[in-house]
C-alpha cells in the first residue's frame, strides 16, 4: 500500500478511508472522517459486538453462530471452545454434557489407540435426543389437553418417511410405546418396516397407510390389520376405496379406513405447494361425500373413522395453523353428522424446525413458535369447533417428523484444505508501469478513479475501479491487451480496496463430503442448515470462506448459510502436524440419508450412534458402521467390482510386466485398497505417488518401506498389513 501513496498521482495518494473502514496502513496519512458515504465492514465479527481489548471467548462464539437460538436445549460451547450435546435437552445436567470432539475422536482414531478407525463424513446419533424430542412432544399436547379441559388425548406417529434407518424406527417405536406413538408408512417397503417395528410396540399404537395405494399395498395393510396392528387405510384418491371394499371382502377383514381432505387453507411457502384445493395429495368435499355414500350402501360407514390433512412441511405461524385445523375440524363435525364413526383427526405434519433461530413468520427456515405453543393452538382449535357442533372430542394424531428426528443427527466432516483468490501483489514501479500502459478509455476510467478519491468518495472509487476492471477484460478479449496487463488490472483494483479498507476476500474450504450425498436439500430447495466449527471456538475466527466439497460438480459447495449469510466464519487451518479442523452440520436428522444420491459414485458417510453414559468420557457408542465402500457404490450402480478387478490385472500383467512383479504388486495391491476403502478416502488417496512416484522400487524390502512412508504422512490405517499380505500372497 505505500507503493499506492508513492506513485500513483496525488488523488490516489489521498486516499483514506472514512470511519467504519478498516485495514488502513499505518505509513499513509491518518484516516479522515468523511460521512457522505455509509461506512461498511468487513470484519468476520459483524454480529458480535467485541473490544479489540476483550478476550475471545466461548460465548462470543455462541453468539457469532446463534447456537442458542436455533441449537437450544441441545447444543452449547464449553469453555474448551468445543460444542457440546445435551443429550436430556433442558433436563440434562452438567455432567451429562457430551464433548463432540471427544466422540470425534473416537470415532476417527486408529484402533491401536483405542478409537474406531472410521472415515469421515461422520454421522453421530443421540438415541438420548431422539427420546428426549419425543416425550417433549407428548408433554405439550399432554399439557394443552389437561388446561383446555379436552376430553379425549394426542397420539402421535412417525412418518418413517424422514428418516428409515432401522435403528432410529426401533428407537422411537420403543421410546414411544408407554404414549401410544405409532408410525406412517408411504410405500410397501415402509409399510412392511412399520409392521415389524409395530409388533414390538403398544397394541393401540397407530399404523397410518398413506400415499398411492395399488392391490398389493392394499392387500398387506389389510395382513396387518388381520395380525392385531391398529391399521387405518388413509384414502389418497377416491379409486382406491373400491379396491379396499374388494380385497377387506376377500380376506375377511373389516378395514379402518380415513380420507386425506383438500382443505382450502393453503401454506403460501415452499413446503405448502401440496397444499390448497390444488394440492397433489387428497379428496375434495365432493369425492369425500361420495366415500361416505359409497360406504353407506356397502354397510361399511361404520369403518370411516378418520380424518386425515396437510398443509405442509414448515408451518410458520400457529394462525395459520389454527385456520387449517379449525377448517379439517368442521368437516370432521359434518362427517359425525353424516353417520360416519369418526374418532381421530390427524393434522398431518408441519411442526416446523427453527433452523436459523430468527423466529420469523416469513421464512422456510424458521418458525414463529414453541412446542407447546403449537401443541395449544391445535387443540384450542379442535375443541372450538367439535364444542360449536356438539361432537365428541376426536383422538389427535400428527406426523411430525421434522420436529422428532432433526436434532437428533450430526454431520461431521473435515476440512482438508483451503484457498484464497489470490492477485498478484505490485510494486510502485509496477503500478507506475500499469498506469502508463493503460489505452486510452481505460485511463478514463482511472481519471475518474482518481477524482473519487480527492473528493473522498470512497464507494465511487469502487465503482470506478470495477469499471476499470471491466474495461480491461473486454480489452483483452478484443487482443489490445496481454494477459501480463490483464493480470495487473487485478493486482491495482486489490491494492484500491486495501487502501479504502475494504478488501476481505473469502476463502475457499475443501471439505470431504458431497453435498448431493448428505446435504440434498441444500442442493435441491435451497435448505439452509446450521453450519459451524466444533470446536476452537474459543479462538476468534479470522476469515470468511465457503465450503467446497470433493464433487467434480460446480453446484458442489455451500455458500449460503443461515442469518442470510453468504460466508461462514472460520478459522485457519492448522499445520501439518496440527488437529485437524472439524466442522459440524446440525438439525439434519430428517430427509437427509434418506434422499441422499451416489453422485460422483461417493458413498454414504460412516454413521456411529451415541448415549450419554456415567462412565470417564460421559458418553458410549452403542453402534459403529464404516461408510459404504467403492465396491459397495459400485455395485449399486450394477457393476461388479471382482470382475473390473480381475480385468485391471490382466492389464497390469500384460503391460507392466517389464517392470517386474514388485510394480505389478503395487499397482494391483493399491486398487484393491481403493476398492476397498470409502469413495471419499479414495478421492484423497495418493495413487499417482503409489503408482508413479514409487516406480522405483526393486524388491520387497525397499516397497515396504515406501508404503511406511506413505502410512506415516496419510495415516492409512492398515494399508501395510495389506500391502505385505498381497506381496506374501
Amino acid at each position: 500500500m505505500p507503493a499506492l501513496a508513492f506513485c500513483v498521482d496525488a488523488a490516489m495518494a489521498a486516499l483514506s478511508p472514512p470511519s467504519g473502514y478498516t485495514a488502513w496502513d499505518s505509513s499513509l496519512p491518518a484516516p479522515e472522517t468523511f460521512s457522505g458515504v455509509p461506512p461498511t465492514t468487513n470484519t468476520v465479527l459483524d454480529d458480535v459486538s467485541v473490544s479489540s481489548l476483550t478476550p475471545w471467548t466461548s460465548s462470543h462464539s455462541n453468539a457469532l453462530y446463534k447456537i442458542d437460538a436455533w441449537g437450544a436445549p441441545y447444543f452449547s460451547v464449553n469453555t474448551s471452545g468445543n460444542v457440546t450435546v445435551r443429550p436430556h435437552g433442558s433436563r440434562t445436567m452438567d455432567h451429562q454434557e457430551i464433548d463432540l470432539l471427544k466422540v470425534v475422536k473416537k470415532a476417527s482414531d486408529s484402533k491401536s489407540i483405542g478409537g474406531l478407525d472410521l472415515p469421515l463424513p461422520l454421522i453421530i446419533r443421540f438415541p438420548d435426543v431422539l427420546k428426549d424430542r419425543l416425550e417433549c412432544l407428548q408433554s405439550a399436547f399432554n399439557y394443552a389437553v389437561k388446561s383446555q379441559g379436552y376430553s379425549s388425548h394426542y397420539q402421535g406417529v412417525y412418518p418413517v418417511k424422514c428418516n428409515q434407518d432401522r435403528f432410529v424406527v426401533e428407537d422411537i417405536v420403543k421410546f414411544g410405546s408407554s404414549f401410544r406413538f405409532g408410525l406412517e408408512a408411504g410405500s410397501k417397503p415402509e409399510l412392511l418396516m412399520a409392521m415389524s417395528c409395530l409388533c414390538k410396540g403398544s397394541s393401540e399404537s397407530l399404523l397410518i397407510c398413506n400415499g398411492f395405494k395399488d392391490a398389493e399395498y392394499i392387500s398387506l395393510a389389510l395382513i396387518a390389520r388381520k395380525l392385531s396392528l391398529n391399521t387405518v387405510i388413509v384414502l389418497e384418491q377416491e379409486e382406491e376405496l373400491d379396491s379396499v371394499i374388494d380385497i377387506s371382502i376377500k380376506l375377511g377383514v373389516r378395514p379402518v379406513v380415513g380420507v386425506r381432505a383438500k382443505l382450502r387453507t393453503k401454506h403460501s411457502g415452499h413446503f405448502g405447494s401440496t397444499s390448497g384445493e390444488k394440492g397433489k395429495f387428497g379428496l375434495t368435499t365432493t369425492q369425500i361425500l361420495r366415500v361416505v355414500k359409497k360406504l353407506e350402501q356397502c354397510g361399511m360407514l361404520d369403518c370411516f373413522q378418520l380424518l386425515h390433512f396437510h398443509i405442509g412441511s414448515q408451518i410458520p405461524s400457529t394462525s395459520l395453523l389454527a385456520d387449517g385445523v379449525g377448517e379439517a375440524a368442521q368437516i370432521y363435525s359434518e362427517l359425525v353428522r353424516l353417520g360416519a364413526s369418526m374418532k381421530v383427526i390427524d393434522i398431518g405434519g408441519g411442526l416446523g424446525i427453527d433452523y436459523d433461530g430468527s423466529k420469523s413468520t416469513n421464512s422456510d427456515v424458521s418458525v414463529a413458535y414453541t412446542l407447546e405453543e403449537y401443541a395449544m393452538a391445535v387443540v384450542q382449535a379442535v375443541k372450538f369447533v367439535c364444542d360449536r357442533n356438539s361432537v365428541k372430542h376426536p383422538v389427535i394424531c400428527s406426523e411430525s417428523g421434522r420436529a422428532i428426528v432433526s436434532h437428533h443427527s450430526i454431520l461431521i466432516f473435515e476440512a482438508v484444505s483451503s484457498s484464497n483468490y489470490t492477485v498478484p501483489t505490485m510494486s510502485s514501479h509496477d503500478v507506475q508501469h500499469f498506469i502508463e500502459q493503460l489505452p486510452g478509455d481505460a485511463h478514463s476510467d482511472y481519471n475518474n478513479l482518481s477524482q473519487s478519491a480527492v473528493r473522498g468518495e470512497y464507494d465511487a472509487c469502487l465503482a470506478y475501479s470495477d469499471q476499470l476492471k471491466q474495461t480491461c477484460v473486454e480489452k483483452f478479449k478484443d487482443g489490445s491487451m496481454d494477459i501480463e496487463q490483464l493480470a495487473a488490472i487485478d493486482g491495482f483494483c486489490d491494492l484500491v480496496a486495501k487502501a479504502i479498507g475494504v478488501s476481505n476476500p473469502v476463502s475457499t474450504y475443501h471439505v470431504n463430503l458431497s453435498v448431493f450425498t448428505s446435504i440434498p436439500d441444500f442442493w435441491g430447495i435451497g435448505q439452509l442448515f446450521p453450519i459451524l466449527p466444533i470446536h476452537r471456538l474459543s479462538d476468534c475466527p479470522s476469515k470468511k470462506g465457503i465450503l467446497s466439497d470433493l464433487t467434480c460438480d460446480s453446484d458442489g459447495k455451500i455458500d449460503k448459510f443461515i442469518g442470510g449469510e453468504s460466508s461462514l466464519p472460520l478459522h485457519e487451518l492448522e499445520g501439518e502436524n496440527g488437529m485437524k479442523y472439524y466442522l459440524g452440520m446440525f438439525l439434519g436428522g430428517a430427509y437427509q440419508e434418506a434422499m441422499g444420491g451416489v453422485h460422483n459414485l461417493f458413498g454414504g458417510p460412516s454413521v456411529i450412534r451415541v448415549s450419554q453414559s456415567d462412565g470417564p468420557f460421559g458418553f458410549a457408542v452403542t453402534r459403529a458402521v464404516p461408510g459404504t465402500s467403492c465396491s459397495d457404490v459400485l455395485r449399486s450402480m450394477h457393476h461388479e467390482p471382482e470382475m473390473m478387478f480381475e480385468t485391471l490385472k490382466h492389464r497390469i500383467e500384460e503391460y507392466v510386466h517389464e517392470e517386474g512383479d514388485t510394480i505389478a504388486v503395487a499397482i494391483r495391491g493399491t486398487i484393491t485398497v481403493l476398492m476397498r476403502i470409502s469413495p471419499l478416502e479414495a478421492r484423497w488417496f495418493p495413487v499417482r505417488m503409489m503408482i508413479s512416484g514409487h516406480m522405483w522400487v526393486r524388491n520387497r524390502d525397499e516397497w515396504c518401506l515406501s508404503v511406511r512412508a506413505i502410512l506415516y504422512t496419510y495415516t492409512w490405517s492398515g494399508f501395510l498389513c495389506l500391502m505385505e499380505d498381497l506381496w506374501n500372497g
